[in-house]
């Protein structure tokens, strides 16, 4: 029998049903939530083109592909915690996710607490930037 991997994302589907659907272009997120997940699964897969493309189209141009790069190649990523949504639903075109994401770098353990802005452009979501909670 062949262990199927679950997703890093945490909703409890294999990844090949999950996310990785999203990171190989064949659908896109229809939610903003669905698009955090994506991108922390890409965190852990080291998938920084998806975390490029999935950032607001402004930000892209000033995208640090190789500190992202780094970042995810020194962590040991341990899971992640969707602690509220608000929006960023299929017919809005904004909203926010506050999540958890931990991870252990250099045998230290991080938790990285955020409320992220999501928006819609055409049919794709993208992350915008961290806001104050």
């Amino acid at each position: 029998m062949v262990e199927t991997e679950m997703c890093p994302c945490g909703a409890g589907d294999p990844y090949d049903v999950c996310c990785c659907r999203f990171h190989s272009g064949l659908a896109l997120p229809e939610t903003a939530e669905q698009l955090m997940r994506s991108r922390y699964s890409a965190y852990v897969k080291q998938d920084v083109s998806y975390l490029r493309a999935t950032l607001w189209p402004q930000y892209q141009k000033s995208f640090n592909e190789l500190g992202t790069l780094l970042r995810a190649q020194d962590s040991r990523w341990l899971g992640l915690e969707v602690i509220a949504s608000d929006r960023g639903q299929v017919t809005d075109k904004e909203g926010s996710v506050v999540f958890v994401a931990r991870s252990v770098v250099n045998g230290v353990a991080h938790e990285q607490r955020e409320k992220s802005l999501f928006r819609k452009k055409g049919r794709q979501w993208y992350y915008v930037k961290a806001l104050s909670e």
